[in-house]
């Protein structure tokens, strides 16, 4: 019944969305090409502006659907089209939150006709009022210090004081430089920790996070570190081999997770 979980169908998620029945899936990450022309084995990011729009809302209009009436949507964008993207989004959805992630990108060489860009844009959104997320589960630690300072007696005893406080919406997250412990052979590749931050929020535990576009595999790796099920697409053979290995890496799960070639059984 659930054999569809805990897979990476290594095909396009225009063609094999039809596989995740409806309303079955906690939270869907989304990071799709930019639209910049970046090299993925193919010419899934050599659109121009129109016909990259226009395909953004076909895999959206395909993917929504999977989440469950509580579910949310996080996806990665660019600054080029994220405003275009938002608004379709916000016609189908609640938006919570523009998340900035600050790359850490070093202040060396750039462009001479333009600030330099350094971060990319996370949309946060839900399906429905009553959405999943469990903010405890990411709060972030306050140091001793900070807790010292605040020993006043109307500050004993705060929850919040003792759990750490709210992560901002500007995440300061290191990109996966070529040397970085975590770094495979892909050109976008996210970081583990955010992409674990949105799960550990968005997604119950033993629930299912949905990735159309794996790349690397870093949200069916994270999902499995976090005690959660996915499943996902990824048009390029290659990168499905990738995501095999990494799966393999991740304690517990070897020979676990399946890979199936377009045109497996479901």
């Amino acid at each position: 019944m659930n054999s569809w979980r805990n897979r990476v169908f290594c095909e396009d998620a225009l063609d094999g969305a039809a596989r995740i029945p409806d309303k079955s899936v906690d939270l869907v990450i989304a990071d799709p090409p930019y639209g910049l022309g970046k090299d993925y084995g193919n010419d899934s990011d050599k659109l121009d502006a129109a016909d990259y729009l226009e395909w953004m809302e076909r895999w959206i209009d395909l993917i929504l659907p999977k989440l469950k009436d509580n579910g949310s949507l996080y996806i990665f964008l660019t600054w080029r089209y994220s405003p275009e993207v938002f608004v379709m989004l916000k016609q189908r959805m609640t938006m919570i939150n523009e998340i900035i992630w600050d790359r850490r990108v070093p202040s060396m060489g750039g462009s001479t006709r333009r600030y330099s860009s350094v971060h990319d844009t996370i949309g946060f959104f839900a399906k429905s009022k009553d959405y999943y997320f469990e903010l405890d589960a990411v709060r972030i630690p306050y140091d001793a210090e900070t807790k010292k300072a605040r020993s006043r007696s109307i500050f004993v005893g705060a929850k919040w004081l003792e759990i750490g406080y709210n992560p901002k919406d500007l995440w300061s997250v290191s990109r996966l430089h070529r040397e970085h412990r975590e770094r495979a052979d892909h050109p976008t590749q996210k970081p583990l920790e955010i992409v674990e931050r949105m799960i550990k929020a968005s997604c119950p535990p033993g629930g299912v996070v949905l990735d159309p576009f794996m790349g690397s595999g870093t949200t069916a790796v994270a999902a499995r570190q976090c005690g959660r099920d996915f499943v996902g697409f990824e048009l390029n053979p290659t990168y499905c081999e990738l995501i095999a290995a990494r799966l393999a890496r991740v304690e517990g799960l070897a020979g676990e997770a399946q890979l199936l070639d377009e045109g497996a059984a479901s």
